[in-house]
């Protein structure tokens, strides 16, 4: 039976990164699938899926079970397999270059450093992908992004996390429901970082 959209969270399997920054996609989606009381299936073909019912909209969760520079020899197979077009396919992932709690939709843009993004963009060979961002960030001074998105969050910033994920899930179902220009408006707020201690 045909789905008639795709939602891909990003992440890398295994249990060594399941509470990393860099797997925000994968918990968002999983947090989306469970308040639709959905039930995951058992990994096949490189990746875990399961699907949900929005207002009549069929609409197929995935987590691709290859690390995540190889997010996009998933996404792009299944996309063809499943013949949807672009704007009937969410990316949901992390971005260090946002302020932790923040969330940006767009349609379209670069992979900003973000090398599941960046294979997604390479496989499909555009840059017109909708995406989900979560801000992580900043990345403290000296400190590698790439050491900073494969750490855990630290106890005091899980709550901010967790009330991201909520609303991410909302945005979600929004994309869905309402299409992106309306979600867009809705839910592209932006966090301020803490300000330093005098």
């Amino acid at each position: 039976m045909p789905v008639d959209y795709l939602v891909a969270g990003l992440g890398n399997p295994g249990e060594r990164y399941r509470r990393t920054r860099h797997n925000l996609g994968f918990r968002a989606v999983e947090l989306f699938a469970r308040r639709r009381g959905a039930r995951w299936g058992k990994p096949a073909k490189g990746l875990v899926s399961t699907r949900v019912d929005i207002a009549g909209r069929d609409t197929l969760v995935v987590e691709p079970l290859t690390y995540m520079n190889l997010s996009g020899d998933v996404i792009a197979p299944l996309m063809a397999k499943e013949s949807l077009p672009l704007d009937r396919v969410l990316v949901v992932c992390d971005d260090f270059a946002l302020p932790l709690g923040s969330l940006r939709l767009r349609k379209s843009g670069s992979d900003g450093g973000h090398n599941g993004l960046f294979s997604v963009i390479e496989r499909l060979g555009t840059v017109d992908i909708p995406r989900l961002r979560l801000g992580v960030g900043p990345v403290p001074p000296r400190v590698d992004p790439a050491e900073f998105v494969l750490a855990e969050f630290p106890p005091e910033e899980e709550r901010t996390v967790d009330e991201m994920l909520t609303v991410a899930t909302e945005c979600i179902d929004a994309w869905v429901m309402d299409g992106i220009e309306k979600t867009m408006s809705r839910f592209n707020t932006r966090r301020e970082p803490p300000a330093d201690p005098a």
